[in-house]
């Protein structure tokens, strides 16, 4: 295989497994070309290379800052603002797991948490609710926790056991 065709290959199955966190296709994929890329890209670069519109890479190059996994580089002598991103694997599954706990585990943990904690009338629907919601609440907030630990730790064993396992 070819570098171009193997450059393809993985910016499209990056952008196809982009969704398994939590971001679209286009973003996933623009985050693929930043990551393979030796210097920093323009817009105009990415929309080049990816055959995607200004609108649709300005909102994707926004989101994926939000995310605080791409950034803006200033290159010397250059008008145009220019785009990098993380590239050690570990540091960036760090901020995509990070985020996405910030975006989707914690809201659902409080509505789980206040759901659960509704006035009990003493029927067997509200108990059941009541309980099944604890549950939830309280196995989605130990997954959260335990899940932060392993994020926040740097290099340390646990770290190096889990990415081995993975392997």
């Amino acid at each position: 295989m070819e570098y171009q065709e193997a450059k393809e290959k993985f910016i499209s199955t990056w952008g196809s497994l982009g969704t398994l966190w939590g971001i679209n296709k286009a973003m996933a994929q623009i985050q693929a070309l930043l990551f393979i890329s030796t210097k920093p890209l323009s817009m105009e670069d990415i929309m080049e290379e990816l055959k995607i519109s200004r609108g649709n890479t300005s909102m994707n190059l926004r989101q994926l800052m939000d995310w605080g996994i791409v950034t803006k580089e200033l290159v010397p002598g250059e008008r145009k603002e220019f785009f990098s991103t993380e590239k050690d694997v570990q540091e960036l599954a760090r901020h995509i797991a990070k985020e996405r706990s910030r975006r989707e585990i914690k809201p659902v943990i409080k509505v789980l948490k206040d759901i659960s904690s509704i006035k009990d009338d003493n029927t067997e629907k509200t108990k059941e609710l009541i309980k099944q919601t604890k549950a939830l609440h309280d196995l989605a907030e130990t997954a959260d926790s335990l899940m932060n630990k392993i994020v926040n730790q740097e290099q340390n064993w646990i770290t190096k056991s889990l990415f081995k396992l993975l392997k």
